[in-house]
C-alpha cells in the first residue's frame, strides 16, 4: 500500500512530525490529491487477478526516471477490454505448459508506453514492446488493435523474463558483446547474449502461433507466423550453436530449443502460408544484408559493416502474413506468388532509386523465384556483393521470366571504414 500524509487531524496514525499519516491502498479511488494506481484485471481459476497498469512510477520506463504519462479514462478502458481478449486467446489452450503458452496471472505488471488518449487509434500490431532482466514479468507495451496481437507479445515478453531469470541463476554463454551477429527480427546486428534472447523469444512466438493453427478465425495468419518464428528461431540456434562460448548450461538450453525447432519444422503448413513465410524470411536476411554490411569481407574472412548502417522498418513481415487479394504493389505481387510481376516493380524501382536496398533486395529474391540457379544463390547468399551490380543472368542461361534491372549504377557510397 500508499501513504498519504496529511497536516490536518484526521484518521490514522499521528507520525513524529505532528503530521497524520493515512493508509491508502494503491488502486483505491481517486480525488484531487490522490491518483490511484490502474489495473488490468481478470478472473482466474484462483479468483480475481489484479495486474497493475503503471503509468505512474518514475522507474517504470527502461532508462531514465520519467513524470506520470496518466491514461486518461477511455484509454484505460481499451486497455482492459484488449487485455480481456488476450486473456480469452490465452487461456483457450487450457492449462498445459508448453512453448508459447502463459498464464496471465503471472504477469507483474504492464507498463503502456507513447499514447495517454485512446485517439488516434493504436495500429493493428505492436510498434514498441520491451522488458527488463531486474524485472521479472513486467513489460513495457504500446497497445496494439488486437487482442491476438497483445496476447502474442505477452508471450514474447514473458519469454524475455523467464530467460533473464535463468541469466540471474547460471551463466549460460561467455559474451564479449561484440554486435555482429544477424537476428532476423532486428534492423541490427545482434551480441550473442541478444541473440540467445531473441531466440528464445521467438522459440515461444511460435509456439503461440503453433496453437491457433487449428482455430479457423486465425488459421491463415498462424500457419504464415509458425512458418515463419519455426525457421528464424531454428537459422538463430544453429548460430548460437556454431558461434557462440556457450557454458554447459546453456549448450543444454540451446540444444532444447534446437530439439522443439526440429519438431515443429516438421509440422504441416498450409503451402501458401509456408511460401510466403520463406519469402519474408529471405526478404528480410537480403535487406539486412545490404544495409549492414560492407563489400568485401575482411581477408580473414569477418564481416564488415557499413559506417552508414542504421534502423529500418520492416515492413514486410507482417505485410506477408495475409496473400493480397488485388496486389498493386511489387511487394504484394511478391506475396500473392507473382514474382514475375513483382521484379519488373523492382526494376523499375530500382530505376528511380539504384541504391534503394528494398527495391534490390526485393528484386534479388523475386530473381530467385524465377530462376533458381546458381547465380542467384550466390545472390542471396551474399547481397552485399551486388548493390553496386544487380545480378544478371550466367552466361549461356536463358533470361528468365521478367525484366532485368538493365544493372543500374548506383549513388556512390562512403568508404566503409
Amino acid at each position: 500500500g500508499a501513504t498519504a500524509a496529511a497536516s490536518a487531524a484526521g484518521s490514522g496514525e499521528e507520525g513524529p512530525d505532528g503530521r497524520h499519516r493515512v493508509p491508502v491502498p494503491p488502486t483505491a479511488a481517486g480525488s484531487a490529491g490522490w491518483l490511484p494506481l490502474r489495473t488490468l484485471t481478470h478472473h482466474g481459476p484462483a479468483g480475481p487477478v489484479a495486474i497493475p497498469l503503471d503509468d505512474l512510477d518514475p522507474y517504470r520506463d527502461l532508462d531514465d526516471p520519467v513524470p506520470p504519462a496518466r491514461l486518461d479514462a477511455e484509454e484505460a478502458a481499451e486497455w482492459q477490454r484488449v487485455f480481456d481478449g488476450a486473456v480469452a486467446v490465452l487461456v483457450a489452450t487450457g492449462a498445459d505448459q508448453g512453448p508459447g503458452r502463459l498464464d496471465p496471472a503471472l504477469i507483474r505488471a504492464v507498463v503502456p508506453y507513447g499514447r495517454t488518449a485512446a485517439v488516434p487509434p493504436a495500429a493493428p500490431t505492436v510498434a514498441v514492446s520491451a522488458s527488463s532482466g531486474d524485472s521479472f514479468g513486467a513489460m513495457l507495451i504500446s497497445r496494439p488493435g488486437s487482442a491476438l496481437a497483445l496476447a502474442e507479445t505477452l508471450v514474447h515478453e514473458f519469454q524475455h523474463s523467464k530467460l533473464a531469470a535463468l541469466l540471474h541463476l547460471f551463466p549460460l554463454l561467455d559474451d564479449d558483446r561484440e554486435e555482429r551477429y544477424y537476428a532476423p527480427w532486428r534492423a541490427d546486428p545482434r551480441h550473442l547474449t541478444g541473440l540467445l534472447h531473441g531466440a528464445y523469444a521467438f522459440t515461444g512466438v511460435a509456439g503461440f502461433w503453433r496453437d491457433r493453427l487449428a482455430e479457423p478465425k486465425h488459421a491463415e495468419v498462424a500457419a504464415y507466423h509458425f512458418a515463419l518464428r519455426r525457421l528464424q528461431s531454428r537459422l538463430v540456434v544453429r548460430t548460437l550453436r556454431t558461434s557462440a562460448r556457450l557454458t554447459a548450461p546453456g549448450r543444454r538450453l540451446v540444444a532444447g530449443l534446437a530439439r522443439t525447432l526440429d519438431g515443429w519444422l516438421r509440422v504441416p503448413v498450409a503451402p501458401d502460408a509456408l511460401r510466403r513465410a520463406r519469402t519474408a524470411a529471405a526478404l528480410h536476411r537480403t535487406q539486412w544484408r545490404l544495409r549492414n554490411l560492407a563489400a568485401p569481407a575482411a581477408p580473414d574472412g569477418t564481416l564488415r559493416f557499413r559506417p552508414d548502417r542504421g534502423f529500418w522498418p520492416d515492413t514486410r513481415t507482417h505485410a506477408f502474413a495475409v496473400r493480397p487479394a488485388a496486389p498493386r504493389t511489387a511487394d504484394e505481387h511478391l506475396a500473392a506468388g507473382d514474382p514475375a510481376t513483382a521484379l519488373d516493380g523492382y526494376a523499375k524501382d530500382l530505376a528511380q532509386d539504384p541504391a534503394d536496398p528494398h527495391a534490390l533486395s526485393g528484386w534479388i529474391v523475386a530473381r530467385a523465384a524465377l530462376d533458381p540457379g546458381r547465380a542467384t544463390r550466390r545472390a542471396l547468399t551474399r547481397p552485399e556483393l551486388h548493390r553496386t551490380e544487380p545480378p544478371g543472368p550466367e552466361p549461356h542461361r536463358q533470361e528468365p521470366a521478367g525484366p532485368s534491372p538493365h544493372r543500374p549504377k548506383p549513388r556512390p557510397s562512403r568508404p566503409a571504414g
